[in-house]
């Protein structure tokens, strides 16, 4: 059984931040196992940015706040709010825009070594 806590991570070092825009509490790493990683990641109100997961598929889940979600490719916008989910399932570049502080509950697949940060792509190299 794994039990962690935010002063855990933080302690350990799976807490990774840009500060003022967002941070992320990576509960589940890969050098835990279960294949997956598990965060909580806050979005800083009024804050935006491109991502585009090229080595993991991330799943997300609005627990807090509001704000929109651009398909880059499409160009379809789409609410997010409490009880939204959005799912990179084809490593789609997207802009998330928070026009409050958000907080997500995401799931990334592969799992995160731990101490990965953006490039400059808005990717996660895959270590």
């Amino acid at each position: 059984m794994i039990v962690r806590t935010l002063d855990d991570l933080k302690a350990s070092g799976a807490y990774r931040e840009n500060p003022g825009v967002w941070s992320s509490a990576r509960y589940l790493l890969k050098e835990d196992g279960v294949g997956i990683t598990l965060t909580q990641t806050t979005i800083a109100a009024h804050s935006s940015q491109t991502l585009e997961y090229k080595n993991h598929v991330e799943a997300n889940l609005v627990i807090e706040g509001k704000g929109t979600l651009t398909d880059v490719a499409t160009g379809t916008v789409y609410k997010l709010s409490p009880g939204s989910m959005y799912t990179l399932d084809k490593h789609d570049r997207h802009h998330i825009e928070a026009h409050t502080a958000m907080r997500l509950v995401c799931v990334f697949l592969p799992a995160l070594a731990g101490p990965e940060t953006h490039d400059e792509d808005g990717s996660y190299p895959l270590l």
